[in-house]
């Protein structure tokens, strides 16, 4: 059974109604009462005059004007300024297929964090479906109302089909945050890690537990930005060629990692590793994270239980970075998704590209600087130079791999 949480002014809470409970008081419960966001209007109504302008008449020379010319949309409209988070409600934190409806907490948290740490606007779209074919459909047809689509909590490996199929078909940035939002916080704390020890990337070998959608993003992410080699494990053991239960995913992540052709389970990867990435979960035996090479980076990523410990990890390793905000060195994805978003649209770009995701990961590691240690190798969420630098790099990136459009 939950801990109860009992808020030290009050013994009791009201229900729907509002009527007193014998409930003690949840500050969770409590301030997500009512929802957590709410559409704020950006001009004042005040008079007949305000809304002929802001309606009929006044708005039908902003429509004919928009049907003209359809570029004036990003002028005249929220769009260029607003994303839809989408999510099927399948993936939802650790809790798993949960549905549409128990999903919107978490996607009402993403918007307001979109909001807080970004400056973007963004709309929770919880869909009544999980198949692949509807909700490309469904996207693509909600797309003339936004300037940028987050995927949110969907499943592998449907994740990478749909995510592929809406980049294909919409031209305005689409980006699964569970894959590539990791995927930039873990290299821009790798970059760190690897230049506090005196390395480059392509002197490090890494294993990473768990070959869903952060697993799989995570090996071709830092491939794509130098890493040495990887291998990557899933329930089964490690992802290796001769492996015949492969899916198409994990057979073409094959081809791509594990250069050594290790085979086997995730101990034998591990031994001489120089970094272990954790997003799967489960518990990696103390004797495993031992026989890692002197020097070894563990990020153990799964919440709230790290798949090695920090007080284990330290024995063996130089740094040490987890997916909680108790410990030293959170990789979360809040320090991306907002800042990637907010120069995408910035410069109203078409896509995101490998080139800005690096570049975002290259800024996040900047903002450390001078004060690089091994128990700072990534910056705060709250850190307030973290969204400036990430929006200015990825717009920067856009402008340069010719996707921006202004």
């Amino acid at each position: 059974m939950a801990a109860e949480i009992v808020n030290p002014r009050s013994d009791s809470s009201t229900d729907s109604t509002g009527s007193a409970t014998d409930e003690p008081f949840d500050p969770a419960f409590a301030l997500h009462r009512g929802g957590k966001m709410a559409v704020q209007a950006t001009v004042p109504i005040r008079d007949k005059d305000d809304l002929s302008l802001a309606y009929t008449p006044g708005v039908a020379k902003v429509c004919s004007a928009i049907a003209e010319n359809p570029e004036l949309v990003h002028d005249y409209t929220w769009k260029s300024q607003v994303v839809a988070v989408v999510t099927d409600g399948t993936a939802v934190l650790g809790l798993g297929d949960i549905g549409p409806e128990a999903s919107l907490p978490v996607m009402e948290g993403k918007a307001i964090l979109f909001k807080q740490f970004g400056g973007v606007d963004a709309v929770p779209i919880a869909l009544a479906t999980t198949d692949a074919d509807e909700i490309v459909e469904t996207v693509v047809r909600l797309a003339p109302s936004f300037g940028g689509v987050n995927l949110e909590d969907i499943s592998a490996p449907r994740c990478f089909e749909i995510e592929r199929r809406l980049q294909e078909r919409l031209d305005i940035p689409v980006f699964h945050d569970d894959q590539h939002g990791t995927a930039v916080v873990t290299l821009a704390a790798l970059r760190n890690a690897a230049k506090l020890s005196g390395r480059s990337l392509g002197d490090l070998r890494a294993v990473i537990s768990g070959a869903g959608a952060a697993g799989v993003a995570i090996a071709k992410f830092l491939l794509e930005a130098g890493l040495g080699d990887v291998a990557v494990a899933d329930r089964k053991g490690i992802v290796s060629r001769d492996r015949e239960d492969l899916t198409e995913v994990k057979r073409e992540l094959a081809e791509l990692t594990n250069k050594a052709g290790i085979s086997g389970p995730l101990d034998s990867a591990l031994a001489g590793a120089d970094v272990f990435i954790g997003v799967s979960g489960g518990t990696v035996p103390e004797p495993a994270v031992a026989s890692m090479a002197p020097g070894a980076f563990v990020f153990a990523m799964a919440n709230p239980n790290p798949e090695v410990h920090p007080d284990i990890a330290h024995k063996y390793a130089a740094v040490v970075a987890t997916g909680r905000s108790d410990y030293p060195n959170q990789i979360n994805n809040v320090l991306a998704f907002p800042g990637i978003f907010a120069g995408a649209l910035q410069v109203r770009a078409s896509r995101i590209t490998e080139g800005m995701k690096i570049a975002a990961a290259t800024a996040l590691a900047d903002v450390v600087g001078d004060e690089l240690a091994a128990d700072y190798v990534i910056p705060s969420p709250f850190d307030e130079r973290v969204a400036p630098a990430v929006t200015a790099a990825v717009a920067a990136a856009a402008r340069a791999e010719g996707v921006a459009r202004r």
